[in-house]
């Protein structure tokens, strides 16, 4: 074999590699809606990010539509087609409305009892009466810090530059470290705790929204 076809041989196997590796860090999707290059959107807001998206564990459910807003639910998260289609300023939504999807699926009471305690807040699903600032809630200040943390690029609409406190509550590193610490243990000893019937939780307002995006933020 020569020179140039085992570089090409080892090429490709690094290229499908990564490839696989790719794949793996995501979780199960189903799309609802949406363009084709609405829905690689999606793919591609994960993938910028360097969490491993897969030990969500559950299969999600991406709505894409006119949505007043975009939230999440457990096992669905739903985005307005408009934001998809600005294109990267929608990734860190998307890693936001993700990061929901790690807190409903494997967050214990005591996890986020010990997060809501680091992120600084006193509550964190809210009582579904009081009116909240969003982010006074330890689940927005949860899954935004997970979209910066992993993500930490200007293109980032969760950084800390435009949302603020929501995804600054604590250092990255320190973040990171307890995610890991807890999500490192939970899904092996742990049952995830019960979500409130009807838990909504929608994205944060950012500071800059392009012309194409349609980013209402609302909380049903």
């Amino acid at each position: 074999m020569s020179r140039a076809h085992v570089l090409l041989t080892v090429v490709a196997a690094l290229f499908f590699a990564s490839s696989s590796l790719a794949k793996a860090a995501l979780p199960a999707l189903a799309f609802q809606g949406g363009t084709p290059a609405e829905q690689a959107q999606v793919v591609k807001a994960l993938n910028a990010s360097s969490f491993n998206w897969s030990v969500i564990g559950v299969p999600v459910t991406v709505h894409i539509g006119d949505y007043e807003g975009d939230y999440a639910t457990a096992g669905d998260v739903y985005f307005n087609a408009s934001l998809l289609d600005s294109g990267q300023f929608a990734w860190g939504t998307v890693q936001h409305e993700f990061g929901h999807q790690v807190d409903f699926a494997l967050l214990t009471d005591a996890d986020r009892a010990q997060l809501q305690q680091a992120l600084g807040v006193s509550t964190w699903f809210g009582d579904g009466t009081t009116t909240q600032l969003h982010s006074s809630l330890g689940a927005e200040r949860f899954a935004s810090e997970l979209a910066w943390a992993y993500w930490q690029s200007p293109s980032n609409a969760m950084s800390p530059s435009s949302i603020g406190i929501e995804s600054n509550g604590m250092p990255v590193a320190q973040f990171r470290a307890l995610v890991t610490q807890l999500l490192g243990v939970a899904p092996a000893t742990t049952t995830p705790a019960a979500v409130p019937a009807g838990t909504v939780l929608a994205a944060p307002k950012v500071t800059t929204t392009p012309k194409t995006a349609s980013k209402k933020t609302t909380r049903r």
